[in-house]
C-alpha cells in the first residue's frame, strides 16, 4: 500500500550524543518476562528524532514530491462515489491539490514507516511479538466483517465515535446520534475473539486504518478528561500519583487535583507496555510494523478523513462519522504550549522518549518549548 520511497532514508550514524538531550528510559524497567518491545538502536532513535522534528523535512519534500498523489489501495466503485457526492477521478481517488501539505505528511509517513519498519529486529507479523504486545494488539483492532475492514481504536482519537460507526454499520444502533451510554465492549468484534487462522486471513484481506494525533496533545487530553472528570481514574491513578510524588500528600489523597507535571513524571516511571491504554503509545497499542495499515487518518483532519474511509469501504449513504457535539472543547494547541511550557524542562526530557516512535513514524514535530517560543 505505502508508496514506493523515491530515495533511500538511511538511519544517520553516530547518534550517542542525542543521550545528552533526550535521555532513554531505563533499560531496567523493561519487563523480560512478557518480552519487552525490541530496543532501538542509537541510530534508529536519531532517525527518529530527525523525522519528528520534521519541518525541515517537509520543506524538503515539498520540493521533491508536489506532483505525487498517493492512490487507496481499495478505491470505491463510482456508485461508492456518487453516493457522498465524490466525482471519481481518473486513476482511482486522489487527494485534491490543494491538500499539497496533506499529500507531504501522507508520504512522509508512509517513507518513514518503511525505513523504521524495515529495520533488524522490528516485527513484520503479529506473530513475531512478544505474547504480551500482541495480546494488547488484538484486543484493540475491531473488526467489521459486513464491511471488511480492520480498525485500530486508539482512545482520545475519536474512538468512541468511531465504535459508534460500526455499532451502525453491524445494524446494532439506528443511527450514530442516538443518545446512549457508550459501551465499549458489547456489540462489537475484536481479532482477540478470532481463531488464529481467523485473524490471519483478516489481516491479509480486510481493509485495515486507525487514526493518530498528536503525542503530547493526546497525553493532555487524557489528563484533562480522566483526572479532571472521571472519578474511577481519580481513585485508581489519581490517588497514586499524589501519594507518589506530591510531598506531604498524606496516606488517602482524593487524587482529583493531579497536576499535569505530576502526570508526566508518573509516565516517565511507567513502562509503556503495561500503561493505561488512553496513554499508552500509539505504537505499541497499534503496532504499525507488524500489522501493514492501508490508511493512517489524523484527528487534525478527522471529517475529512473518516468519510474517506466510510467511501473506502463501501459504507450506505446514511451512515456518516458524528459532527462533534457543540459542548466539547478538545485540548487545543495553545493550550498544550501553555502545559508544556509550565512544565520542568528536564521532565519533558524524559516523557519524549516514551512516545518518540509516535512523532516519527506519524511525522508530528517535537514540542517548541524554548524560552522564546514561550514567552511568545
Amino acid at each position: 500500500m505505502f508508496p514506493r520511497p523515491l530515495t533511500p532514508l538511511a538511519a544517520p550514524k553516530g547518534a550517542e550524543p542525542l543521550g545528552r538531550t533526550l535521555r532513554r528510559a531505563p533499560l531496567s524497567r523493561a519487563r523480560a518476562g512478557l518480552g519487552g518491545p525490541p530496543l532501538l538502536l542509537p541510530s534508529m532513535l536519531m532517525f527518529a528524532v530527525i523525522v519528528a522534528s520534521s519541518g525541515l523535512l517537509l520543506m524538503i519534500e515539498r520540493g521533491i514530491l508536489s506532483e505525487i498523489k498517493p492512490l487507496p489501495l481499495h478505491p470505491p466503485s463510482h456508485k461508492g462515489a456518487a453516493w457522498r457526492g465524490t466525482a471519481p477521478k481518473p486513476g482511482g481517488l486522489s487527494l485534491d491539490a490543494g491538500d499539497s501539505d496533506l499529500q507531504v505528511r501522507e508520504d512522509v509517513r508512509n517513507r518513514t514507516l518503511r525505513a523504521v519498519c524495515g529495520q533488524p529486529g522490528m516485527p513484520r507479523d503479529p506473530w513475531d511479538l512478544p505474547v504480551g504486545q500482541r495480546r494488547i494488539l488484538l484486543r484493540h483492532i475491531l473488526v467489521s466483517d459486513r464491511y471488511r475492514f480492520l480498525y485500530c481504536y486508539v482512545p482520545k482519537v475519536a474512538c468512541s465515535n468511531w465504535k459508534r460507526v460500526l455499532k451502525v454499520l453491524a445494524g446494532v444502533l439506528d443511527n450514530v446520534d442516538v443518545r446512549l451510554k457508550m459501551d465499549h465492549r458489547s456489540d462489537l468484534v475484536f481479532l482477540a475473539d478470532l481463531r488464529p487462522e481467523e485473524i490471519r486471513y483478516r489481516l491479509q484481506h480486510y481493509f485495515k486504518f486507525l487514526f493518530v494525533r498528536d503525542p503530547l496533545e493526546r497525553l493532555l487530553s487524557a489528563y484533562r478528561n480522566k483526572f479532571g472528570e472521571i472519578r474511577e481514574y481519580q481513585q485508581r491513578y489519581g490517588a497514586e500519583i499524589v501519594r507518589r510524588y506530591r510531598a506531604g500528600a498524606g496516606p488517602s489523597p482524593a487524587g482529583d487535583d493531579v497536576t499535569f507535571p505530576e502526570f508526566l513524571r508518573y509516565l516517565v516511571d511507567e513502562d509503556p507496555e503495561h500503561m493505561n491504554e488512553h496513554w499508552m503509545p500509539v505504537y505499541h497499542l497499534c503496532q504499525p510494523c507488524a500489522v501493514h495499515y492501508d490508511f493512517v487518518g489524523s484527528y487534525e483532519r478527522l471529517e475529512a478523513d473518516a468519510n474517506q474511509v466510510l467511501e473506502w469501504v463501501r459504507a450506505p449513504p446514511h451512515v456518516r462519522f458524528p459532527a462533534r457535539q457543540a459542548w466539547y472543547r478538545p485540548a487545543s494547541p495553545e493550550s498544550l504550549h501553555y502545559h508544556l511550557c509550565n512544565a520542568p524542562r528536564a521532565l519533558l526530557q524524559d516523557v519524549l522518549p516514551k512516545y518518540i516512535l509516535d512523532f516519527s513514524l506519524f511525522a508530528y514535530p517535537l514540542p517548541n518549548v524554548t524560552r522564546e517560543a514561550c514567552h511568545q
